[in-house]
């Protein structure tokens, strides 16, 4: 099953600066053959459901090794089976209509 994913992954006692432990995660993601679509709050993620979640546990053990005693995560997992659709074309469709849109 296809999978469409947000990950927010949050070390826990490692000091205030986190980008070392989300740049951790990326390159996990990237190493299961996921492409990542980094934001300010996460990072969007679709692939195969087995392999998608396979890369969130990797990410804990890589942060946990890194050493984050605490690691708190928020999933947003979409799945639909009426029509493949990207996180791209979900995109799209929003930017489609703003510029079709009158101004307002």
């Amino acid at each position: 099953m296809q999978v469409s994913v947000e990950i927010c992954l949050v070390p826990i006692g490692v000091g205030v600066s986190v980008s070392p432990y989300v740049a951790t995660c990326q390159r996990v993601l990237e190493q299961a053959g996921l492409t990542g679509q980094l934001h300010a709050y996460g990072t969007n993620v679709e692939g195969d459901w087995d392999v998608v979640m396979r890369a969130v546990k990797a990410c804990h053990e890589a942060v946990h090794a890194q050493g984050a005693p605490r690691i708190f995560t928020t999933l947003k997992v979409g799945t639909r089976t009426d029509r493949k659709q990207a996180l791209a074309d979900k995109i799209r469709s929003v930017e489609d209509r703003l510029a079709s849109a009158p101004d307002a």
